[in-house]
C-alpha cells in the first residue's frame, strides 16, 4: 500500500465558516466512506493561508521568518487527507470524490520514499 496526499485548494478569500451546509454534509459523508474503506491515515483542515508563517533559509545558517504563505498564489491548501491505498488509480478515485464533496480543486500526490543513509 502507498500513502497519498489528497489536498483541497481554496482561494485566498475562502472562509470555512461560510461553507454551505450541503458542502459540510458531503465532506462529512466522504470522511465516513473513507473510514469504512479503511484508507484514512490522517485528515485535517488548515487555517487560512494568511495566518501561516514561512521560514526560509537566507544564506548560510540564517533564517528569515515572515508572516504569510511562502508561495504567492491565488489558491492555497485548505485541508487534506492522507490515505493509504493500493494504487494511484484508487487515490485518484478518492480525489474525484473529494473534488465533488469540497466543490474545489484537489491535488493527489504520492508520498516519496524516505531517503536511505
Amino acid at each position: 500500500m502507498t500513502q497519498y496526499l489528497v489536498a483541497i485548494h481554496h482561494p485566498d478569500d475562502f472562509v470555512s465558516a461560510n461553507e454551505p451546509a450541503e458542502t459540510r454534509r458531503d465532506i462529512s459523508a466522504l470522511n465516513v466512506e473513507m473510514q469504512k474503506a479503511g484508507v484514512i491515515v490522517f485528515v485535517g483542515g488548515l487555517t487560512p493561508a494568511n495566518e501561516s508563517v514561512s521560514v526560509r533559509r537566507k544564506g548560510g545558517n540564517e533564517l528569515l521568518v515572515t508572516d504569510g504563505p511562502y508561495l504567492e498564489t491565488k489558491e492555497h491548501i485548505g485541508g487534506f487527507w492522507v490515505l493509504d491505498v493500493k494504487s494511484r488509480d484508487e487515490a485518484v478515485d478518492w480525489g474525484r470524490k473529494a473534488a465533488i464533496a469540497c466543490r474545489a480543486p484537489v491535488e493527489v500526490r504520492a508520498f516519496g520514499s524516505p531517503p536511505r543513509d
